[in-house]
């Protein structure tokens, strides 16, 4: 099968919120993102890694009940986690099949996940992948 134009090009998360000043309070102070300019109103950007996250105002903010980012942290994940959390993060607890609970990181097997919202409700995932 041909590669596709597409296939070769970098994809970014959009995340839909209500209140654009209360997001970059979370994405900037909680998680520590930076912000890239834009020039669009009711948009920010944020650098990842070699990623980018747009945040942008939307009516439909928090309705997504799935992950909306995922994080592959690897070995760092226990350090995340705790700065997260002495930042006033939150993580969210599921009952998940095969999945036990340390702290508030879910393990099955080798791998080692968990899971917080942002202010409008969307979910993020941070895992050892």
């Amino acid at each position: 099968m041909a590669t596709s134009k597409l296939a070769t090009k970098d994809a970014l998360a959009t995340v839909p919120v209500k209140d654009l000043a209360r997001a970059r309070t979370f994405y900037e102070q909680k998680l520590g993102l930076e912000p890239i300019e834009t020039e669009e109103s009711g948009v920010q950007a944020y650098r990842a890694g070699s990623s980018t996250i747009i945040v942008y105002e939307s009516a439909f903010a928090g309705t997504n009940q799935a992950t909306a980012v995922t994080w592959p942290v690897g070995d760092d994940l226990d350090a995340i986690v705790a700065d997260l959390k002495s930042k006033g993060v939150t993580f969210e607890h599921y009952d998940m099949p095969g999945t036990t609970l340390e702290g508030d990181i879910h393990v099955s097997g080798r791998m080692r996940v968990t899971w917080f919202k942002d202010p409008d409700g969307n979910i993020i995932n941070v895992g050892n992948y």
